[in-house]
């Protein structure tokens, strides 16, 4: 019901986003007389703020058509290199020179949280020129019909173990964020298997592999509220307009509210200052709130299954760190992870996945020498600056290159 009162609110909030945005351009396009009138940059500016709040956000395109290598400017293209029903492993395939020597391989495993893979893009932007990156890029549930049947976390796992023996022994895995637990129970699977198709390294970034260590307030909505309140208030089936109609989903627009909640007062303030760089003409900063906001408002449906599996797999019950997460009748354990080495991440500042909680995965893969483990804490960074900004690109990244070539 509440997912088809939120499409209605859509169907009125339709012509009105549309009206706001021919409004603004006609108060600020400068061929129009109105942008000549007196306040024509306030009422442009009111009425673009309107159709922003107002409007529907569609995923966003990668855009990241070349990048920089040695100098030079090289092309960059989009290649679905295997699909499956609930995601599409994306391989941005750079047009080197055949004298280029190959780059490492890297299988960037992007998080199903509520926001779409290419809140990523500034990492794959940063690891282009140095190495060769596949992109896990989630399938929007609503889009997937049920008769593709339902995806729990479980899935998600052996998502990851098909990918990893597409890519071959060497490839390097990159987690960021929601990934890192899931990512880590599937190659302690497939070494606990005997598999020699395992990676050269793994690198956890900002991730809950054990949520009792520094708890945030992620943490605490999900240890506050029992599994049923979940099941019972959170989940909603896909209206008949989507290809995924009837199918059980935790919507993107309830996890949106719950990123707003989280920090309000922060968003008002962005959306003020939206407001003034418009009004006094400052474009650079009125474009970065576009871009940013452009994606942190486009949001994907999570298939139920999944979506209560994690609640109840890493946040209530602390599974993997626990040592009782089974999966298809085998029990997970990292410490059979002997030949893949480790470096986690984590933000000073993260105030999703907290300090410890990734760095955990040392413990749990105890059978790993020294010689391939390696811990970073950046500081004063929150959590998504450990995978986008300044320190992403000067402090994070570098490191990662380092370490990847270090055990490649």
């Amino acid at each position: 019901m509440l997912y088809d009162l939120h499409e209605l609110q859509r169907s009125f909030l339709g012509p009105l986003a549309a009206f706001t945005d021919m409004s603004s351009v006609m108060f600020s396009h400068p061929y129009s007389p109105l942008s000549h009138t007196p306040l024509s940059r306030q009422i442009a500016a009111t009425y673009e703020l309107m159709h922003r709040l107002g409007k529907e956000y569609e995923k966003p395109a990668w855009g990241l058509h070349t990048t920089q290598i040695g100098g030079r400017t090289i092309a960059v293209t989009e290649h679905v290199a295997a699909q499956r029903p609930f995601c599409n492993l994306i391989h941005f395939r750079r047009q080197v020179p055949q004298t280029h020597k190959p780059d490492p391989r890297i299988l960037l495993v992007a998080p199903l949280s509520g926001h779409h893979a290419t809140l990523l893009r500034a990492t794959v932007a940063e690891l282009l020129p140095a190495h060769d990156v596949y992109v896990t890029d989630w399938v929007d549930a609503r889009m997937v019909p049920k008769a593709s049947g339902p995806f729990h976390l479980d899935d998600y796992v052996t998502y990851i173990q098909d990918f990893v023996r597409l890519l071959g022994p060497d490839v390097h895995v990159m987690a960021v964020c929601q990934p890192t637990a899931p990512v880590l129970a599937a190659l302690s699977l497939m070494a606990s298997a005997g598999e020699t198709c395992l990676p050269r390294s793994m690198i956890m970034m900002g991730g809950p592999i054990d949520a009792r260590e520094s708890p945030t307030q992620v943490n605490r909505l999900a240890t506050t509220k029992p599994y049923e309140w979940f099941r019972d208030n959170l989940i909603e089936r896909v209206p008949v307009r989507y290809p995924g109609a009837g199918r059980n989903v935790y919507p993107g627009f309830l996890q949106h509210a719950g990123f707003i909640a989280m920090n309000p007062d922060r968003h008002m303030q962005s959306h003020y200052d939206f407001y003034l760089s418009l009004v006094q003409g400052d474009g650079q900063d009125a474009q970065a709130h576009r871009k940013f906001y452009d994606e942190y408002n486009a949001v994907l449906d999570m298939s139920a299954e999944f979506y209560l599996d994690t609640i109840r797999v890493v946040f209530q019950e602390y599974q993997l760190a626990t040592g009782s997460w089974i999966v298809d009748g085998t029990r997970v354990d990292p410490s059979a992870i002997r030949s893949t080495a480790l470096f986690t991440i984590e933000g000073e500042l993260d105030d999703i996945s907290g300090q410890g909680q990734t760095r955990a995965a040392h413990k749990l893969c105890s059978n790993l020498p020294d010689t391939m483990r390696k811990h970073y804490t950046a500081p004063n960074c929150g959590h998504y600056g450990i995978f986008a900004g300044r320190r992403w690109r000067e402090l994070i990244c570098p490191q990662i290159s380092n370490f990847i070539r270090e055990h490649g």
